[in-house]
Formats: structure tokens, sequence, C-alpha cells
């Protein structure tokens, strides 16, 4: 013969972990529509600077070449003007060659 309370713990044990696994599950799917919702700010940011596919690619290699080289921290910079700053610069680069 088992323990009803044993039992009472064992029953309030399973429907945690089902409760766990609900949340765990529920979070990845925030966690998703979060990173999508961030990816098409960004999408719609670039979009509306007009940057073409090599000036993003150039302004990527930018950005990580100047990380790279920066080892103290800055502050933090908004991607919209950072965006600008380098289209800027690729452009008179562009018109100098």
């Amino acid at each position: 013969m088992t323990n009803p309370r044993i039992e009472k713990v064992n029953t309030q044990i399973a429907n945690t972990k089902a409760k766990i696994s609900e949340y765990q599950s529920k979070l990845r799917v925030l966690e998703r529509q979060k990173i999508d919702l961030e990816n098409e700010g960004f999408i719609a940011l670039i979009r509306s600077e007009k940057i073409s596919d090599t000036e993003l690619a150039a302004l990527m290699q930018s950005l990580r070449r100047d990380n790279t080289e920066s080892a103290e921290a800055a502050a933090p910079v908004p991607v919209c003007e950072i965006i600008t700053t380098r289209q800027e610069e690729i452009r008179d680069a562009n018109s100098k060659t």
C-alpha cells in the first residue's frame, strides 16, 4: 500500500513538470517572435536607407573590423546613425574612384 501523501506529492510533481514544459515551449516561441520582429526592424531600417547589397557588405565588413580593432568599450550608438555614417563613407569612397 502506498502512502497517499506521497501520491499527492508525486501528482503535484508531475503537474509542475508539465507546466514547466509548457512554459519552456511558450518561451521558445516568444523568443523566436522577438528575433523575427528585431530582424524585420533591421531590414526595414536598411531598406529605408536604400543601402545596396554591396554597400551593406562593406558596412558589415567595416563594423567587424572596427569591433576587432577597438578593445575599449564605447557608448552604444544607434544602428541608424551607424548605417547613415557608413553609407556616407562608402559613397564618398566610391565617388573618389
